[in-house]
């Protein structure tokens, strides 16, 4: 009797250590774990690209777009004004260029880190339009090359305040916002000296 009641018991341990130990059991609890972290990894990472798609196509895209355009103007203007370092006849023309290379390069320079630091893209080169204009005027005599160059300066310098006001104004991104609005007095500085320049080259005879 006392080794038939061993044998069970022996059989009875034997069931339990299976069904606990190699396992389904042990086996369901780490598949859940793992399955557990793999769903909370992936939920973080559809949040934040969802957090980044949301914040780019919506809140700062207009400072973002704003930044690539002062961009390609800030470029225009430098290359323009050492074209006209070295095409100009007027005096006065001749330092309003020295200006615009020396601002413009500093503009542009400060623009770059704002948009490194938020992973905004800028041109590296003209965009066509710009490129088509810079080659127009390359192509002038040097005769003819102030008063086109002084009259483009004036009616590009008038668009550039306009836009920077706007971002000043109504920009979401504060570093872009603040950096519109540091540069709206120097741009109307420019003008004022373009338009003074324009005047000198329209009385010359």
């Amino acid at each position: 009797m006392k080794s038939i009641v061993k044998l069970l018991l022996g059989a009875v341990i034997i069931t339990a250590a299976s069904c606990s130990g190699n396992g389904k059991g042990g086996a369901t609890d780490t598949d859940s774990t793992t399955s557990l972290n793999s769903n909370s990894t992936d939920a973080a990472m559809d949040s934040n690209k969802k957090e980044l798609k949301a914040k780019d196509s919506t809140a700062v895209k207009a400072d973002y777009e704003y930044a690539v355009k002062a961009a390609n103007g800030g470029m225009l203007e430098v290359e323009l004004g050492k074209l006209a370092q070295n095409k100009a006849i007027s005096p006065q023309v001749m330092k309003f260029a020295n200006m615009m290379v020396a601002d413009h390069a500093k503009a542009n320079t400060e623009l770059k880190a704002i948009a490194a630091s938020k992973f905004i893209t800028l041109p590296a080169i003209l965009s066509n339009d710009k490129q088509k204009d810079y080659d127009d005027f390359s192509k002038m005599k040097r005769e003819d090359f102030d008063k086109a160059y002084i009259e483009y300066m004036v009616k590009d310098h008038k668009a550039d305040i306009e836009e920077f006001k706007k971002e000043a104004k109504d920009g979401k991104d504060a570093e872009l916002k603040a950096f519109a609005g540091k540069h709206v007095p120097i741009l109307q500085h420019h003008l004022q000296m373009a338009e003074q320049a324009a005047t000198t080259v329209k009385n010359k005879k």
